[in-house]
């Protein structure tokens, strides 16, 4: 009872400060996730080690379902429709930003000597973006055109794209990591993509069935909250990737669902609390000591995932036959990188525990830097592209 109480009382507190945190940041130029991260930072081991997500066994429950929702709204996405009314700028930029990115970090993570492991997890984390940031800085500065109306159709598919390159990475390290036994891991990861793929669809055809059938508000809610958390926990116990399981049952439900969109408003609804603790959690996780140590690989991931970021904007322009414009700025507009990101590293460090004190240092440092300067440079482009209020 004592450990419930500890639990219940620190849940609480936790949520009261990310709200405080949260005020903070609306009234600041910083943002919120960034706010977070730091807060977590603050009171994790490396801090005033009130919080040690090491010791606390909700802390993995709490991410895990923060996830898991995370996926299944990456899903809807991918609805047809929404890829069809942004054209083809916006499929051929992002599928370029995806790979030039995962590439141009892989590669360049290896010539400067990191393991071939490290870096492949590195490089399936680098194409994560931050469609909030990029969203807050085009209402800001109320920009409208061909550019602005590209770069919000990049944001809102290219995470999706990146998550599936997130797994393929994932399961190459996993082989490269099997210490000479590669074809026992090869097969592990072809279960672990087929099966969240598999699950995904068997959960989600009867998803989409049934979101037409049941009343908006409350009961949609309990649908989709009981359907996710359903396939997250099938994932972890089949040992299936729960993230790409989630992204292709919402995938499935947008695509065929009578009115797909009520799940996915239901549970962007409740998500933020998950959120938060996810945020301070992830903050927590981060020890000083490593970001030392992982200061010369953090380096060389910040320069190769803006190369990447550049490169495949001009790639996807040209495959397109798109402006000068949206292949000069597009890559700039396309810095911000948060939540997902921290995500695909929590789950990469799941799989590899040996490489976390690496891995977290540099993805929530490079998260925090590229959080701060990512929107500053998105209003650059957009005022370079001509189509930012600057009044």
């Amino acid at each position: 009872m004592e450990e419930i109480a500890v639990t219940l009382i620190t849940i609480g507190i936790l949520l009261l400060l990310g709200l405080v945190t949260d005020a903070l940041g609306r009234r600041s130029r910083l943002p919120r996730v960034t706010l977070l991260l730091l807060f977590g930072f603050l009171i994790g081991p490396s801090g005033l080690d009130f919080l040690n997500p090491a010791e606390g066994k909700w802390f993995s429950l709490v991410t895990d379902m923060a996830l898991v929702m995370i996926g299944f709204l990456l899903g809807e996405k991918l609805a047809l429709p929404s890829l069809r009314q942004h054209g083809k700028f916006v499929l051929w930029l992002s599928i370029a930003e995806v790979f030039a990115t995962a590439l141009a970090v892989l590669v360049g993570l290896l010539l400067i000597g990191v393991p071939v492991d490290m870096a492949l997890l590195l490089a399936g984390i680098a194409p994560a973006t931050d469609p909030a940031a990029s969203t807050d800085v085009v209402e800001e500065t109320r920009a409208d055109g061909i550019f602005t109306r590209t770069l919000l159709g990049i944001v809102a598919v290219d995470d999706a794209w990146g998550l599936i390159v997130f797994s393929l990475m994932l399961t190459a390290a996993q082989a490269f990591g099997g210490h000479g036994d590669v074809v026992a891991p090869l097969l592990a990861g072809a279960w672990e993509l087929g099966g969240a793929f598999l699950l995904g669809i068997c959960l989600g055809i009867p998803m989409a069935f049934l979101t037409g059938r049941i009343q908006p508000g409350e009961p949609t809610l309990v649908e989709a909250l009981g359907l996710v958390f359903l396939c997250g926990g099938i994932a972890l116990w089949l040992k299936v990737s729960f993230l790409l399981a989630s992204m292709v049952l919402g995938c499935v439900v947008a695509n065929i669902a009578r009115h797909h969109s009520r799940p996915f408003h239901a549970i962007e609804g409740i998500d933020w609390p998950f959120m938060i603790l996810f945020f301070i959690v992830a903050g927590a996780s981060l020890e000083a000591r490593a970001v030392y140590q992982a200061g010369f690989f953090g380096a060389g991931y910040l320069v190769f995932r803006i190369l990447g970021r550049l490169l495949g904007a001009w790639a996807g322009g040209a495959v397109s036959n798109s402006g000068p414009l949206l292949r000069r700025w597009m890559g700039v507009a396309l810095m911000p990188q948060a939540g997902v990101a921290l995500g695909m590293a929590l789950v990469a460090i799941h799989h590899r525990p040996d490489l976390a004190e690496v891995i977290m240092p540099i993805v929530i440092a490079s998260t925090v830097l590229f959080e701060m300067v990512g929107p500053v440079l998105t209003r650059v482009a957009l005022i370079r592209a001509g189509e930012a209020s600057t009044s």
